[in-house]
């Protein structure tokens, strides 16, 4: 059974309302802290976004792939961009992080599908 990345985010989108409701402060300071490292700066965003999708790769995390994954086929990265990144997390993480590099992949092909 393979993985719906734009499923996963949904889901986890939906569950963090009532995160929103709960601890409002803290997901307050936890948005302001995603706006600030994700502007440009001496890096661009799709930079920053390339970076943040090969941490999710490397932390394993499903959420984590799908939103960056997302995000940068908004911001126009190409499979060659996001092939590169997930090349430096392969080999940082290896074998662990060259499967979840396959998802990676699935994911950003979902969200360009989706586009």
């Amino acid at each position: 059974m393979s993985k719906s990345y734009p499923d996963i985010t949904q889901r986890i989108s939906a569950n963090m309302k009532s995160l929103r409701n709960d601890i409002s402060d803290t997901m307050q300071g936890f948005s302001a802290m995603a706006r600030a490292a994700t502007e440009d700066g001496v890096l661009d965003k799709k930079t920053k976004e390339l970076i943040a999708l090969a941490i999710g790769v490397s932390t394993r995390c499903d959420g984590c792939i799908g939103f960056h994954a997302k995000a940068l086929v908004e911001l126009g990265a190409t499979k060659e961009e996001i092939e590169e990144t997930l090349g430096m997390a392969i080999y940082m993480g290896g074998g662990p992080s060259l499967m979840y590099a396959a998802d990676a992949m699935l994911a950003y092909e979902q969200f360009s599908e989706k586009k």
